[in-house]
């Protein structure tokens, strides 16, 4: 029987197929590198007792200045957990009120604490009932404002407000839009200052860009509609 590929280069044919071998081992060792986040929610639930008093037993914090933190995306959660811990000083975050709180943690507890925040799910706060709020708020979240280069937030954060996990965007539909609000404005604040504010959104400034030219009242607007976002 005839082969069905019979090349008229036998060397060559070799010298092809060592190279898409030598290109697939590279891509599995690339693919390898790449980190997946493995944190063990049960595990992650035990060490949270604590963490109830301001953000519910399932992440559902009832005080509108204390984040909800169910369903924010695991990789988005450790990254917050972990700059907490370093503070801003090492180049991580401040959290008054989380002073202490991460301290003996290991980077296995911050990621299974992750992970079990980030298999709840997230309960709708709902917006206020003022029109002209909200038609601001949408607009500014599905197009920005181009007269002063504010971007649209539906690029990282979805229409929808659920994020994007793998991504580290962290869900946001149905958050408190006090806490929102809050974020934005250190966002702004550390924009404007080196030592103010915050500003653990990485080298690119993504937050700290996107909200440098954003007013208070546009602010309260975008913060209010993805309160009601599901």
């Amino acid at each position: 029987m005839l082969p069905l590929f019979q090349p008229r280069n036998a060397s060559r044919c070799g010298e092809y197929m060592k190279s898409l071998i030598s290109k697939s081992l590279l891509f599995l060792g690339l693919a390898v590198a790449v980190p997946v986040m493995a944190g063990d929610a049960a595990a992650g639930k035990a060490l949270t007792a604590a963490c109830a008093a301001c953000h519910g037993a399932d992440g559902n914090s009832m005080a509108p200045t204390f984040p909800k933190l169910a369903g924010l995306g695991e990789k988005y959660l450790f990254k917050q957990l972990e700059d907490i811990q370093k503070g801003a000083a090492k180049g991580g975050r401040d959290v008054p009120e989380m002073t202490g709180q991460l301290t003996n943690l290991s980077t296995v507890d911050l990621e299974n604490i992750a992970a079990y925040y980030a298999s709840k799910e997230m309960g709708l706060s709902g917006s206020k009932d003022d029109k002209e709020l909200l038609e601001l708020g949408a607009r500014i979240y599905r197009a920005g404002n181009k007269d002063v280069g504010v971007p649209a937030c539906i690029g990282c954060h979805s229409p929808t407000g659920a994020g994007n996990a793998p991504a580290g965007f962290p869900k946001l539909g149905g958050q408190h839009a006090d806490y929102i609000a809050k974020q934005l404005r250190d966002f702004r604040a550390g924009a404007e200052y080196s030592d103010k504010g915050r500003r653990n959104d990485g080298d690119a400034r993504t937050m700290r860009s996107g909200v440098a030219r954003m007013s208070d009242r546009e602010i309260d607007a975008v913060a209010n509609y993805i309160a009601g976002l599901h």
